[in-house]
């Protein structure tokens, strides 16, 4: 089975509240990363996050990567918040993979939480 490694940032990661549709459709673990230091994180309604990519203002944002069977990266997207897709990646060892991003019009008027450094940290200081 061909998979693909998926970068997720917020309620996909082990333990919490979407993680069931990773484990649902067979998808592993792969390990714990960070992103380069060009990206930006809000909390959309306290509920869920959404990183984006910037040319200013960025830093390394902590997230995990699964490999999920390239055939049911589809149904994880259309079960994720509206408001976020799927995109390119750039991981701080240079490597770039698919991941989790917002767009940007669910981060307007919604609260930034960049300083945390991702969305566990944020949710423990909560």
């Amino acid at each position: 089975m061909d998979t693909v490694s998926l970068a997720v940032n917020g309620t996909l990661m082990r333990g919490l509240a979407l993680n069931q549709n990773l484990l649902h459709v067979g998808a592993t673990f792969q390990h714990e990363a960070w992103t380069a230091p060009q990206y930006r994180l809000w909390s959309i309604d306290e509920r869920y996050p959404a990183m984006q990519r910037v040319t200013t203002g960025g830093v390394a944002i902590a997230l995990e990567v699964w490999a999920v069977p390239a055939q049911h990266l589809v149904s994880i997207l259309q079960q994720e918040p509206p408001g976020l897709g799927i995109g390119m990646v750039l991981l701080a060892d240079g490597t770039s993979v698919l991941g989790v991003l917002g767009e940007a019009y669910v981060c307007e008027g919604q609260r930034e939480i960049t300083a945390w450094g991702g969305w566990r940290a944020y949710m423990q200081h909560q």
